[in-house]
């Protein structure tokens, strides 16, 4: 079969995903973008209430926006913060309709393979096509043939559990109806289910600070509501990253807003806590056991909030050849970038095709799922990585090699070295101080 007149498949339809379609089509390429959901974007379409803290002009792609001015668009305003919601309709949606001709819905790939083969062959193996399989929601299969496979599906739908270990907690999955992922919509259609009641948040990253400081805007309102925030580190001053020195304002402000809230006593803290296991105690609650700074400790809750990242899932690519860092299960050769074990930056120098490859010859992962189990990711990053591609796939190594981002300070490094805060106890947690309105409003980035 004749590769050159197959198209390139791309695995996912959201930002990062329909990005390389548009810089695919530029270079003159056909590309096939497979989406598991039923519309474009419907990881994000999960979080559509939330405010990125990255505005505009880090989350509309070049390639996409050329596209989209062919058909009149006009971009929003750079500096304006979207939500989730927006960013879908004001972009997704519009860019989604301009690329219509190589956009199937409700077509989840269950598998990738090389035609007539299997993992173990190599001789002539870059010369075959790859095969995807499809799953359709009423359990019918078909395969596609690709020359080149992008997977950009990203990691939304495979958070990591509260458990410790890296495993879902003792109990954990049994108690899974009191227990949300990522950020739920605290203010919105999710207010009756932890209004006035003890909300338990674990994790330190940016979508546990949001869920904070939302409960605590809902707190003013029905006093009764509790927050307990659970943190694996052994210093809560870790998790409030840049602060002021941040380049993105809307970042920085939200490690602003927590160490308000923890410093007014609004919020119960307990650091290091690690969950062991979730059983239910009196009233249906959640009892929640672990380790609290070296010594057993026990808190009840009626709701959890497991905001501790996400996880790749390769399951698809089991007939693929990767190259996957041992520990992050990031991409390529990347993880030396992006390990927060080496460096607490958190800010990435651009990557292409060349940090990205595989053993498999013209696959490529790309997006959030790039990064594997590592915490901090920005569009403008993936945008970079499949413009990088898709030049690499049509032969231009001078272009794929050439860095064209510029990406915004943490300001982690930077900063001012953190006073350690006294936590409050938990009798202080009734006289909370009402943050500033423009703390408050801040939310977190889930693409980054």
């Amino acid at each position: 079969m004749n590769q050159a007149s197959l198209p390139v498949a791309i695995i996912g339809a959201g930002p990062v995903g329909l990005a390389a379609a548009a810089y695919l089509l530029a270079r003159g390429e056909t590309p096939l973008v497979l989406e598991a959901g039923p519309a474009a974007g419907h990881a994000i379409r999960q979080w559509h209430h939330v405010r990125m803290f990255t505005p505009w002009r880090f989350c509309v792609d070049r390639a996409a926006a050329a596209l989209l001015a062919t058909r009149g668009w006009s971009p929003p305003p750079a500096e304006d913060l979207p939500t989730g919601g927006e960013l879908v309709a004001r972009y997704l949606e519009p860019l989604a309709a301009a690329l219509a001709p190589y956009l199937h819905v409700n077509a989840r790939v269950i598998a990738v393979s090389r035609q007539n083969t299997d993992k173990l062959r190599t001789a002539g193996r870059e010369r075959l096509p790859f095969v995807l399989r499809i799953a359709a929601p009423d359990g019918t299969t078909r395969r596609v043939m690709a020359r080149a496979v992008i997977d950009a599906s990203g990691t939304w739908f495979t958070p990591n559990p509260a458990g410790a270990d890296g495993l879902p907690a003792l109990g954990e999955r049994q108690a899974a109806e009191r227990i949300a992922s990522g950020i739920p919509d605290v203010l919105g259609a999710d207010r009756e289910i932890y209004r006035g009641r003890k909300t338990a948040v674990v994790g330190s990253g940016h979508s546990a600070l949001n869920a904070l400081i939302e409960l605590a805007a809902l707190r003013e309102e029905a006093p009764g509501t509790r927050l307990h925030w659970l943190i694996r580190k052994d210093r809560i001053e870790t998790a409030f990253g840049g602060e002021a020195a941040d380049a993105l304002p809307a970042r920085g402000a939200l490690g602003i807003a927590a160490r308000a809230l923890v410093e007014a006593g609004a919020v119960e803290v307990l650091a290091p806590f690690r969950i062991e296991a979730i059983g239910r105690g009196a009233g249906g609650a959640l009892r929640i056991e672990g380790d609290h700074a070296g010594a057993p400790a026990q808190l009840a809750a009626d709701r959890m909030i497991v905001a501790t990242g996400f996880r790749p899932d390769f399951t698809m690519l089991r007939e693929v050849r990767l190259a996957l860092d041992p520990w992050l299960e990031c991409a390529g050769s990347i993880g030396p970038l992006i390990d927060p074990n080496l460096h607490s930056c958190g800010t990435v120098r651009p990557h292409g095709a060349a940090a990205l490859a595989h053993p498999e010859a013209d696959f490529f992962i790309a997006g959030m799922k790039s990064y594997g189990r590592a915490p901090t990711f920005l569009l403008a990053t993936g945008y970079e990585q499949v413009r990088s591609i898709a030049a690499h796939l049509v032969g231009d190594e001078e272009a794929a090699a050439r860095v064209e981002l510029e990406l915004p300070e943490t300001g982690v490094c930077t900063a001012r070295p953190a006073p350690r805060i006294a936590v409050p106890s938990a009798k202080s947690c009734c006289g909370a101080a009402k943050p500033e309105p423009a703390i408050a409003a801040a939310r977190a980035d889930c693409c980054g």
